[in-house]
């Protein structure tokens, strides 16, 4: 059911015409209370680049897919536990424990350099508009521990697979400043393009927030929400300064080894690996990057 993306795809690009029209049109933004200030919009080489690197996440993902299926499969086969298929109750059970396992996945992607060398590709630009959302890494590993569980919980593969392209399209409606604040009641349990617009904010009261995907009530429940408020200023807190598509994929794993060839024991390069963003094998306890408040979703180059 992953096809479901594809299904997809048609509507996505429509939604993007009529977005770049929108800041064609009216050139400014209209939501809260602000002063209508002009917006970056689309820029041509930086869409070039996301589209790109979702071309890119489609491509390495047609053989990756077969590997992680094959283990939904594995483990489906092991457990002696089976969720019904054509029960409603069973899709409310998985749409929950999707939605966590995104969760803990984007908050680890963050707090973990592995993780992070992965997901920053999506935090590389200093746009946010639709074609932002397509900006998807070239290295989707690191995502598959978090939805094994899922598996072994008796969830058919089929279904889980699903769920995901479902999650996917959701979270793509996210990537706009066209949409100011939603009704209430829709901001306290979803995730909406106002709590997103904070997760992709460089600003220091914005790092390591919403992490939701559908559900914004988990960051609520662990501490991690942040509602919006001043401007957002897009990108990472030291920007990587490129278009090519390469780097992008590529900068923060270059940036892990580089630091691993500084450290001289083992246990430090390993560090580099598992710590914090941020985190400094040469700095005194308490004053690397990822030891202050508040904590950094930045590059290697963060701090140099």
């Amino acid at each position: 059911m992953s096809e479901l993306i594809t299904y997809a795809i048609p509507f996505f690009v429509l939604l993007l015409a009529l977005e770049a029209l929108s800041y064609h049109l009216l050139g400014h933004d209209h939501h809260d209370d602000e002063p209508a200030t002009p917006l970056k919009g689309y820029e041509r080489r930086d869409t070039v680049t996301s589209l790109t690197m979702g071309l890119g996440n489609v491509a390495i993902n047609v053989g990756w897919k077969l590997v992680v299926v094959a283990l939904y499969v594995t483990l489906y086969e092991l457990t002696p536990i089976r969720m019904p298929q054509d029960a409603w109750w069973a899709f409310v059970l998985l749409f929950v424990a999707d939605d966590l396992a995104f969760y803990w996945y984007h908050r680890v992607g963050h707090r973990v350099r592995i993780g992070w060398a992965s997901h920053v590709v999506h935090h590389s630009s200093e746009h946010y508009n639709l074609s932002t959302a397509l900006r998807q890494p070239w290295v989707p590993m690191t995502a598959l521990p978090f939805w094994l569980p899922l598996a072994l919980l008796g969830f058919a593969p089929w279904m889980i697979l699903m769920q995901q392209a479902i999650s996917l399209i959701y979270q793509f409606g996210l990537h706009t400043e066209r949409i100011g604040r939603l009704p209430r009641p829709v901001e306290w349990v979803f995730n909406t393009p106002s709590h997103h617009r904070v997760h992709h904010g460089a600003n220091a009261r914005y790092l390591d927030k919403n992490y939701g995907g559908i559900l914004i009530v988990w960051d609520r429940l662990f501490g991690t929400f942040e509602p919006e408020g001043e401007r957002v200023r897009y990108g990472l807190t030291t920007n990587i300064g490129t278009f090519n598509p390469v780097q992008v994929a590529t900068h923060e794993w270059k940036a892990i080894w580089a630091d691993m060839q500084r450290a001289d024991r083992l246990a430090d390069k390993l560090r580099y690996t598992v710590k914090p963003p941020g985190w400094r094998h040469d700095e005194q306890p308490g004053t690397t990057a990822a030891a202050t408040a508040p904590e950094p979703p930045v590059t290697a180059a963060a701090g140099r």
